[in-house]
């Protein structure tokens, strides 16, 4: 069973920088599609940046060219790079996972405890 831990979040000014970590165990690292997710209060969970197997990257058109999602195999962590953070980014971010056999990925969904983002004045 996939387990997973984030660290990282905090205040930030707006424009300011923050990079979130998520440390994985349980299943082989390299094996897995890594994603961050994020719920601000009273909306809906979002799908930030997803990173494939091959480390080919994906992101939101919100985040777009702001935020770099990356992974390192040797330590079983994927990281979220955010730069340029605006008081929208606010929320609670979730790491995720989903196994892959092949060229399948797996439809369960392992997550994160979250970390609270606050881009604030």
């Amino acid at each position: 069973q996939v387990q997973l831990v984030e660290s990282g979040g905090g205040l930030v000014q707006p424009g300011g920088s923050l990079r979130l970590s998520c440390a994985a165990s349980g299943s082989i690292f390299s094996m897995l599609v890594m994603a961050w997710y994020r719920q601000a209060p009273g909306k809906q969970l979002e799908l930030v940046a997803t990173i494939t197997t091959g480390g080919s990257p994906n992101y939101a058109d919100s985040v777009k060219g702001r935020f770099t999602i990356s992974k390192d195999n040797a330590k079983n962590t994927v990281y979220l790079q955010m730069n340029s953070l605006k008081p929208e980014d606010t929320a609670v971010y979730y790491c995720n996972a989903r196994e892959t056999r092949g060229t399948l990925v797996s439809a369960k969904n392992y997550w994160g405890q979250g970390t609270q983002v606050t881009v604030s004045s």
